[in-house]
């Protein structure tokens, strides 16, 4: 017996891979979170397919039902938003699924985090900018065992989840770590969704451009001096740079 968990991208029905595209058009049974996924990601589904709204569910009520429908003979399909690995909730359901004497196949999907960069059309890593990116949360309700501010000291690029209602917080943690209120920060709401919103703004702006355009969810938060659109020679990458030598190519003068 077997669950799948499913990646489903971070919006746009096209977005999803092909191997969770297939399961979805095999699935007999799909559970999938309504206030987030994309509904037109179950066009891909047979027609008779089982479909399970869990936006009001709890836990232990979504785990059971999947258990039946598994226990069944039935293929299943847990349909999650952007890459199951990140803010997924996914360890709890295996836990209890294993309990169970259910296996688990995880199938991952596109982060919103890259879709978020795509949209903007930027690089999270730019050479002799930072080569590192953080994937983190402001706290709010849930706690956050890293405090923002000792993150942001590494002066990389830091990408922030679940955080749209919490700017003064981090307006106030990037300025306690030392970072200027003039760097850059780009905002994108609902990314690949049709709705789309991009704002480009600064640390120091950040609060007052979110307020500006009523963006309260559903947003990404990028920041870092690598999401400038100032750009010279002295951050190109060595892969491509005629004077430098590997192993398929060697450099000139």
């Amino acid at each position: 017996m077997k669950i799948y968990i499913v990646g489903a991208g971070p919006g746009a029905s096209d977005l999803i891979t092909v191997r969770g595209m297939k399961l979805l058009q095999r699935a007999d049974a799909i559970f999938y979170t309504d206030s987030l996924v994309n509904e037109e990601l179950l066009t891909y589904a047979k027609a008779e397919a089982r479909i399970f709204r869990t936006s009001g569910m709890h836990l232990h009520q979504i785990v059971s039902l999947m258990c039946e429908e598994v226990k069944k003979g039935h293929v299943v399909v847990r349909l999650h938003t952007g890459d199951p690995s990140i803010y997924g909730a996914t360890m709890e359901q295996i836990v209890l699924l294993k309990k169970e004497g259910i296996d688990v196949e995880i199938v991952p999907g596109v982060s919103s985090a890259f879709a978020a960069a795509a949209a903007a059309q930027v690089e999270l890593t730019v050479p002799n900018l930072t080569q590192t990116v953080i994937f983190t949360r402001a706290e709010g309700r849930t706690p956050v065992p890293e405090q923002l501010a000792s993150l942001a000291k590494h002066h990389c690029t830091i990408v922030l989840f679940l955080s749209a209602t919490l700017t003064k917080k981090i307006t106030a943690a990037f300025l306690e770590a030392g970072w200027s209120d003039q760097t850059p920060v780009v905002v994108v709401y609902k990314a690949t969704w049709p709705d789309e919103k991009i704002v480009r703004t600064t640390v120091g702006m950040l609060h007052d451009d979110m307020q500006r355009h009523g963006i309260r969810q559903h947003a990404l938060i990028l920041a870092g001096w690598a999401l400038s659109n100032e750009w010279n020679e002295s951050y190109r990458s060595k892969l491509y740079d005629e004077t430098f030598t590997h192993g398929y190519r060697k450099g000139g003068k």
